[in-house]
């Protein structure tokens, strides 16, 4: 097993519930950026926040500098190569400021994020979803969305998995059912989640 989810387990032993679904998710990602896919993520609030910090994790090194292929010193040349880190591609579809406040009041917001995964998820990518309740309407629609195009989806909730639970291809459940609660096991299952891959690609 893993040595990142095994550390996670021992500092956090409630997390024994989900390490199966953790260890799926990480499969099920590897899988995706072996392949040239890339990661979408979606949620409200609290979550929109970790879809933004998981994305910045996966972006740049996190533990580590991930230094780029002497390769690319031939393309870019060292002293621009030398600046750059190796990437995971993750889009939170969270940002998109202009998009939103124009989808919102023309259109339907709860749509918006089913919308962003139309037009920027490809067969082979992934969608994560983050829902402490697994019911939040304007992400459950872009699993919908995300299934039709051939994305893999991934919730990620709290204890009863909500309608999520049954929407996604892999749910990790949160052991947990009030928001701050589940929240705060959120933030160590996708920093592991991050570590694992950067193991993967960047060791």
């Amino acid at each position: 097993m893993n040595k990142r989810l095994n550390s996670l387990v021992e500092t956090f032993p409630a997390l024994e519930s989900c390490r199966s679904e953790i260890q799926q998710t990480f499969d099920l990602l590897h899988e995706v950026y072996a392949n040239d896919g890339k990661l979408l993520l979606c949620g409200n609030g609290g979550s929109a926040a970790d879809s933004d910090h998981i994305a910045g994790e996966l972006l740049k090194g996190f533990t580590c500098s991930r230094p780029l292929d002497d390769a690319w010193k031939t393309e870019l040349g060292s002293d621009l190569s030398d600046k750059l880190q190796g990437a995971l591609p993750a889009i939170p579809l969270t940002g998109f400021n202009s998009f939103h406040s124009a989808f919102n009041n023309d259109c339907d917001p709860y749509y918006s994020f089913a919308q962003l995964t139309w037009a920027l998820g490809r067969a082979g990518d992934s969608l994560l979803c983050i829902s402490t309740s697994g019911n939040s309407k304007n992400v459950i629609y872009a699993t919908i969305v995300a299934h039709a195009k051939g994305l893999k989806t991934i919730g990620l909730t709290g204890q009863s998995g909500g309608e999520l639970l049954n929407k996604v291809d892999v749910c990790i459940r949160a052991p947990a059912s009030e928001v701050d609660k589940v929240q705060e096991f959120h933030l160590p299952i996708y920093h592991c989640l991050c570590l694992m891959l950067e193991d993967a690609f960047f060791a």
